[in-house]
């Protein structure tokens, strides 16, 4: 194998053929010149439309392509802990395949990681109808209070991730929509930024609130049961002399209190 680059772009995709072309042209025009290399690692989740040979020939013509062919249609989690799993990189970066996400917006995520391990990004502008970002804002809103989070916007797919942060995760169906919850738990450090958004050129969306609503409902409550279980400790201040523990307090947590 090569050497590993310093950036993994993992993008899941299912029926997206018509956008493939120009979000490859725009990755590559945002990331050419990222120093330490990037991989493009896009995953197919059960496309039926042609993707899939276009991403092979894709893979065929740039060695930093790397293609990973789901058998069926398994969903947006799936098809991301399969690119996690295959990311060599220090930082991982996700977004959707659709063109609503700017990759341009990539270096400013990137440029934040100084202060922090998970950026977030945050829609401004969002393009959808009235009945998807209402709906999108009270999910969100429901999340937050019950998770007792402040991340403003969950759903935005464009965040960069430390990769050793992601590699702690245990993926489930349904673990994208709580990214910044689940790494938080880990112990990484959360910021948002505001990233633009642009109308869908092509298809349609693959989510609605039909396949939404029931499924996170359970979801969050899953989180929240994780929240609440998570293990954390911290070693008691030793005496002066004894063989165990430190002279001053310090914490020694699994997971954030």
């Amino acid at each position: 194998m090569p050497d590993a680059p310093a950036l993994s772009v993992v993008v899941p995709i299912h029926d997206e053929v018509e956008s493939i072309p120009t979000l490859y042209a725009e990755l590559d025009t945002a990331l050419k010149d990222h120093p330490g290399g990037v991989e493009l690692i896009l995953v197919d989740d059960g496309s039926t439309d042609g993707s899939l040979a276009l991403l092979d020939a894709l893979a065929k013509q740039d060695p930093a392509v790397h293609v990973i062919a789901l058998d069926r249609n398994h969903g947006q989690s799936t098809a991301l802990a399969a690119g996690f799993e295959r990311a060599r990189g220090d930082v991982i970066v996700t977004l959707d395949a659709d063109l609503q996400n700017d990759p341009r917006d990539i270096p400013l995520l990137l440029a934040e990681l100084g202060r922090a391990d998970v950026v977030n990004g945050v829609r401004v502008g969002r393009t959808e109808g009235f009945v998807r970002r209402s709906s999108s804002r009270i999910a969100n809103a429901f999340r937050n209070w019950l998770t007792e989070e402040s991340v403003t916007d969950v759903g935005c797919s464009l965040r960069a991730m430390r990769s050793g942060y992601v590699r702690k995760l245990k993926p489930f169906h349904g673990m994208h929509r709580f990214l910044p919850t689940l790494l938080r738990l880990e112990g990484a450090r959360v910021v948002e930024i505001p990233v633009s958004h642009r109308p869908r050129r092509f298809g349609r969306s693959k989510y609605g609130i039909a396949n939404r609503l029931g499924v996170g409902i359970v979801d969050v409550l899953a989180v929240r049961w994780m929240q609440r279980r998570a293990v954390r400790w911290r070693e008691r201040e030793a005496a002066p002399g004894s063989g165990s523990g430190a002279n001053a307090p310090r914490p020694a947590t699994r997971r954030p209190a």
